[in-house]
């Protein structure tokens, strides 16, 4: 298994920097694995291959604003970047030029907010502690939307609501589950309507989701954990669509993730680190929406494993010729 072996070319131009508004009037490509057939479509023309008693399966997290720009005492620049919490007031982050900080030191955030490197970790993760009076507050104040790098852009007022999906709930994430931004609130009812159910799960997407894999050979790859929750409606949900022979239809990568782990290990609630590359037996999903992923990244060889390499390959060869926008701002993939 070589990560090469997933590798592609995509001209620059094609990383969507921002989103088309409305969100459902983005790009669909719609892949049938049975007949190997792609067909070009709107992201709002989903209903039109969804049928009454399917359950669409959405990623409830909400993207905090996790991004914390701050300086040492000497007026270097110093960027954290918060993971998951400890505690309210201690986290695991990323520290950019943590080789400029050493244990005790203070990065100032404001004024009124300040952070205290603890500990250093491996790959620039370490732990620090939060100091002023309404941590959730003063990072809302001072913290940026971690917008991912390939964007190439400052996060802007807008994508405080742009990058956050329209069933967004539960705080934690530090990147958003992505085909999720494609729903309106006007598309969920029109799926509604016409008889298609949705339940709900959690995972904080994290560095898990996006960190580089860095070995050649992919099973030596290790994920970072993610915290995941599935509520027990949601399970119930997918028994009775499966019992009655309808598809169970994860919106996203992370819900993937979520339930495949649910499916090994029996637990509705922990950290995953599940890596999903071919040949892999899915066990609870029948269909996936999904974004364009990057080239030899751990989403890429998620979908591979759900519609087969070959199959992935064409299809993204097509969306380069047809100019389809890529990645976290990007078009949408139905794969049935």
């Amino acid at each position: 298994m070589k990560l090469s072996d997933y590798d592609y070319y995509l001209p620059e131009e094609l990383i969507a920097k921002y989103p088309v508004e409305p969100r459902d009037s983005c790009r669909l490509m719609v892949l049938d694995r049975k007949t190997q057939k792609i067909e070009h479509r709107i992201f709002r023309d989903i209903v039109d291959y969804l049928e009454e008693g399917d359950l669409l399966v959405l990623n409830d997290t909400k993207v905090i604003p996790a991004r914390l720009i701050g300086r040492k005492t000497t007026g270097a620049k110093i960027e954290i970047l918060l993971l998951r919490p400890y505690t309210d007031n201690e986290w695991e982050v990323l520290i950019k030029n943590i080789k400029r900080l050493k244990p005790g030191q203070e990065v100032i955030i404001g004024e009124d907010f300040k952070a205290v490197l603890l500990e250093k970790y491996q790959e620039g993760k370490a732990r620090v502690k939060l100091i002023g009076d309404n941590i959730k507050k003063l990072i809302n104040k001072y913290g940026h939307i971690p917008l991912p790098p390939y964007i190439e852009r400052e996060d802007e007022e807008r994508d405080k609501e742009t990058y956050q999906t329209v069933f967004a709930r539960k705080e934690g994430a530090v990147a958003s589950p992505t085909a999720g931004l494609h729903f309106t609130q006007e598309l969920l009812k029109k799926l509604e309507k016409k008889g298609i159910k949705k339940a709900f799960c959690t995972l904080h997407v994290g560095l898990g989701t996006f960190r580089p894999i860095q070995t050649e050979d992919i099973t030596k790859h290790k994920m970072h954990e993610e915290f995941y929750q599935i509520p027990e409606e949601t399970l119930q949900a997918i028994r009775e669509t499966k019992e009655k022979g309808k598809r169970v239809i994860a919106v996203g990568t992370t819900v993937v993730r979520t339930l495949e782990t649910y499916a090994q290990t029996g637990k509705k609630e922990g950290f995953s680190d599940i890596f999903i590359y071919p040949p892999y037996q899915f066990k609870m999903v029948d269909a996936l929406i999904t974004n364009f992923h990057l080239p030899k990244s751990t989403l890429i060889l998620l979908v591979s494993a759900f519609a087969g390499k070959e199959f992935i390959f064409k299809a993204y060869n097509e969306a380069i010729q047809q100019k389809y926008r890529f990645f976290s701002y990007g078009d949408a993939m139905l794969i049935l």
